[in-house]
C-alpha cells in the first residue's frame, strides 16, 4: 500500500506527502528526522488515503499540490 497523507503544522500551514509505511513516516517527521519538518512540529495527521499503486499515489499527491488540488483540500478534505 501507499499512502498519501496531509499533516497541519505547527505554523498553521499543511504538509503533503507520499509514502509505503505511513507509521515510520510519521515517526521521522516527529524527530524531526525529515528536513522539509525538521524546524516546524507536525501537530496533527489531519488526512490520508490508500492506494494500491504507487502512480496513482503520487499523481493525487501531485493533484494535492496543484491549485485545483489546494482549494479541493480546504474544502473537502482538512
Amino acid at each position: 500500500m501507499h499512502y498519501v497523507y496531509i499533516l497541519h503544522l505547527e505554523n498553521g500551514q499543511h504538509y503533503i506527502g507520499c509514502t509505503e509505511d505511513l507509521k515510520k513516516r510519521l515517526g521521522k517527521h516527529n524527530h524531526h528526522a525529515v528536513p522539509t519538518t525538521s524546524r516546524i512540529r507536525p501537530d496533527e495527521l489531519a488526512f490520508y488515503a490508500a492506494f494500491n499503486s504507487k502512480g496513482k499515489a503520487y499523481a493525487f499527491e501531485k493533484y494535492l499540490k496543484s491549485s485545483s488540488g489546494f482549494a479541493f483540500r480546504n474544502k473537502r478534505l482538512i
